[in-house]
């Protein structure tokens, strides 16, 4: 008999604990996607054209090339757009390429509150206004093990804390996603809804940090977190936060939703540390989407050199 050990299964192949825990409100929530087909809420052609690449979409403008990740080879844009995590689309990594075609995001607005000067409604439009784009190529670490390297155009999210004036009260930014039980019909229950993410405010100023509106110099696709989505290239994928539409100053820390949901498998840094094993399995090592062989996995994904002080003097195996 043929027993696999936790470094050889397919990040394809590992089930969400939550849902593992819950088979039959997966299974519910399977047959309730399934009806919602058949009744047309989701439509045939998800089905029929399962798995499909983005359609490429509209050009962005005046976009910089800059030189992170020059070196380093992409991922095809056919790989980015159908192997993804964003659980109000599904749980299986071809999901949101067939269920989140749909999602309107135009018009978009961010509302912005908490410990700041400048709160209110921010049309997308008016973040983009007068803003320098940039492309770079980053590194991308699921903390499933897989991994990629994916062209961003965006820009620095500094930027747009500054126009929002934070007060000396604000530690912390706080992030909440889109969330519309319509709009999102094949999500998972394995989660509570609106997901939310959060980053020290010395994390969010720091320059690697983008907020990106593009991919492969196109406005980015729904099932990549279209229009907006947080960038930070040090962490696990889950802290990238998708289709942004809150952002909070705040004082304490907050609870982000994998760190609620399963607290001694997912914290609130989620810094890329290959000598901290998940609980179900080794970080040591990760499978570079396109690649048949396993390659190390690097300290803060490679950019330690950029961010290691941000860290100095805490115990990162206690602050995973």
């Amino acid at each position: 008999m043929l027993i696999k050990r936790p470094a050889d299964i397919r990040s394809s192949e590992i089930t969400d604990k939550q849902v593992y825990l819950n088979r039959r409100e997966f299974i519910g929530a399977s047959a309730a996607t399934t009806a919602a087909v058949a009744a047309g809420v989701l439509g045939t052609e998800a089905f029929v054209h399962a798995a499909t690449p983005a359609p490429h979409g509209r050009k962005l403008e005046n976009v910089k090339k800059t030189p992170f990740g020059a070196d380093e080879k992409p991922n095809k844009w056919e790989e980015i757009t159908t192997y993804n995590n964003y659980y109000e689309f599904g749980i299986d990594k071809d999901s949101p390429s067939m269920f989140a075609r749909n999602l309107k995001t135009d018009p978009w607005t961010v509302a912005i509150d908490g410990e700041c000067t400048k709160k209110g409604n921010m049309p997308l439009e008016d973040i983009l206004k007068g803003q320098a784009l940039e492309e770079r190529i980053y590194r991308h670490r699921c903390v499933e093990a897989w991994s990629m390297v994916i062209p961003w155009v965006g820009f620095p999210l500094a930027d747009l804390i500054k126009k929002c004036e934070p007060t000396s009260k604000a530690k912390f930014v706080e992030f909440t996603t889109f969330f519309d039980p319509k709009q999102m019909s094949a999500r998972t229950s394995a989660i509570r809804y609106p997901y939310v993410e959060g980053l020290r405010l010395d994390e969010a100023m720091h320059p690697l940090t983008i907020l990106a509106v593009g991919l492969y110099g196109e406005v980015i696709p729904n099932q990549d977190g279209a229009p907006l989505r947080l960038v930070v290239p040090w962490k696990y994928g889950f802290k990238h936060i998708k289709s942004i539409t809150k952002i909070r100053f705040v004082e304490k820390q907050p609870l982000n939703t994998w760190q609620d949901q399963a607290s001694n498998e997912y914290g609130f840094y989620a810094n890329v540390n290959p000598s901290v094993d998940h609980p179900r399995w080794t970080q040591a090592t990760e499978r570079r989407i396109g690649e048949f062989l396993r390659r190390k996995t690097l300290m803060f994904n490679g950019y330690g050199d950029q961010v290691a002080g941000l860290y100095a003097g805490m115990d990162l195996k206690r602050n995973y």
